[in-house]
């Protein structure tokens, strides 16, 4: 019998690598008929080295393509693509399934047609951002909606997947930057989602039904909500040590007690904003667990990286005043601590502090669709300029850990739900089992009767 592959290829960066590989590695659980092979198109980012180390031999490959250049990675790099899914299936034993592309490499929807099998859309965020750019693709496509009229405004925008209207202060600010052609390149790849075999996103239904269900009828592909994928690494070598630490600390605090400030694998701050925070936290008397990183050197395609001595970014005497109460760390493992007990609120995203990317519809569509978040600034951006006071920081910590917030109580009924729709009988197991089958139907008839 021949081997099922599927080829993954996933954007290299933390909030895209990371759940591609964990829903490859679902795939390979759920049905051992597949082999997975994940390129890995390789830009500068020390990260990538530590998640292709685990792949835990669920059936599943690395193949690190050679260096390509960071502004043009996904269009360069479908020849390597190309040479290397020849030289897999260059052996008679291996029957090619389909390509599952990232949302940013929809380019190579064209290399899955040069091999004659379909392609499919792995969608690492909601299901509400998927209809969102949609409908934003069809408005400028056929409607001629001009996006820059929403730049920084309060103007609305009706749309399917969202149960409010969008203010246009929290569309993804990628769409209004001129130096990267605005919207022209994001419109592109809506363009080609709608060309793949089916979509799937990282949600489940009974976090978002009503944009799921805004799908229907349309003339979308079919979305299959597969989530929550979560990477539930606790990191390598040193960072596994500090991990250890981290979760020891943790241990020692009362049941949701901990206000967990992190703002993703990109955020970062400069000195007076750490200096608010910083007395935000002092004055709001919460027990709390800081990722603090240090933002790249200007002009350095690099991520934010630990402090060599934090003291030296806090006010003097914070650490000694906050000491009982509080722990400022470096890299954290963020689902694990997420998952402990102690922990009763997170910033950036319960108490919804958005930075970068679409994080701040996200944060939109927490508050204001969901009930599930408390608001610090919805619409901050870091490159804005902005300086959070310690008066809002405070206020927003008071909001969500009072332990009669609606919130707080959503946020416990959600989290027991998450975690039952994953397994036999959930609905997000339900629909990567539909997802199998659809995509075994799809496999060209000419591969698929040799079995």
């Amino acid at each position: 019998m021949k081997q099922t592959e599927l080829i993954f290829i996933p954007f290299p960066i933390m909030g895209h690598l990371g759940p591609t590989v964990e829903i490859a590695k679902l795939l390979a659980q759920r049905d051992r008929r597949f082999s997975i092979t994940i390129f890995i198109m390789n830009i500068p980012f020390e990260f990538l080295d530590s998640m292709t180390k685990d792949s835990d031999s669920y059936s599943i490959r690395f193949v690190t393509l050679p260096p390509v250049e960071v502004s043009s990675e996904a269009m360069t790099s479908i020849p390597l693509v190309r040479d290397a899914v020849h030289e897999l299936t260059r052996s008679n034993s291996v029957r090619l399934a389909g390509f599952v592309i990232d949302m940013c490499c929809t380019h190579m929807i064209d290399l899955a047609d040069e091999f004659g099998v379909p392609s499919y859309l792995f969608f690492p965020s909601s299901a509400a951002f998927l209809g969102f750019l949609l409908h934003l693709q069809f408005l400028h496509d056929y409607e001629g909606l001009n996006l820059d009229e929403f730049k920084d405004s309060n103007a609305e925008l009706e749309v399917p997947s969202y149960a409010n209207s969008v203010p246009g202060k929290v569309f993804p600010s990628v769409m209004f930057d001129k130096e990267v052609n605005g919207a022209e390149l994001p419109l592109y790849h809506m363009r080609r989602f709608r060309q793949v075999k089916g979509i799937m996103a990282n949600t489940f239904i009974e976090l978002e039904s009503h944009a799921i269900q805004s799908f229907s009828g349309s003339t979308v592909p079919p979305v299959y909500p597969v989530g929550p994928i979560l990477n539930t690494r606790m990191g390598f070598g040193e960072d596994q040590q500090n991990a250890s630490a981290i979760m020891s600390w943790l241990d020692d605090q009362p049941p949701s007690s901990v206000v967990f400030l992190c703002f993703g694998s990109m955020g970062s701050f400069g000195a007076d904003q750490i200096k608010e925070i910083a007395h935000g936290l002092d004055h709001s008397g919460h027990r709390f667990l800081w990722s603090l990183r240090q933002p790249p050197l200007k002009g350095k395609m690099e991520l934010p990286s630990d402090y060599e001595n934090i003291e030296e970014v806090l006010p003097e005497g914070f650490l000694h005043r906050t000491a009982r109460i509080g722990k400022v760390i470096g890299w954290a493992p963020q689902v694990a601590v997420l998952a402990h007990s102690a922990v009763g609120g997170f910033v950036s995203h319960l108490a919804t502090w958005p930075m970068y990317g679409e994080q701040q519809i996200n944060a939109f569509q927490m508050i204001k669709d969901l009930g599930l978040a408390e608001e610090i600034k919805i619409d901050y951006n870091m490159n804005s300029g902005y300086i959070v006071s310690a008066c809002e920081v405070e206020n927003g910590l008071r909001n969500l850990m009072n332990i009669n917030s609606e919130v707080r109580k959503k946020k416990k009924e959600m989290q027991k739900i998450s975690r039952k729709v994953v397994i036999d009988g959930g609905s997000s197991h339900f629909s990567l089992g539909h997802f199998i089958e659809d995509m075994m139907a799809n496999i060209p008839c000419e591969q698929s009767s040799d079995t």
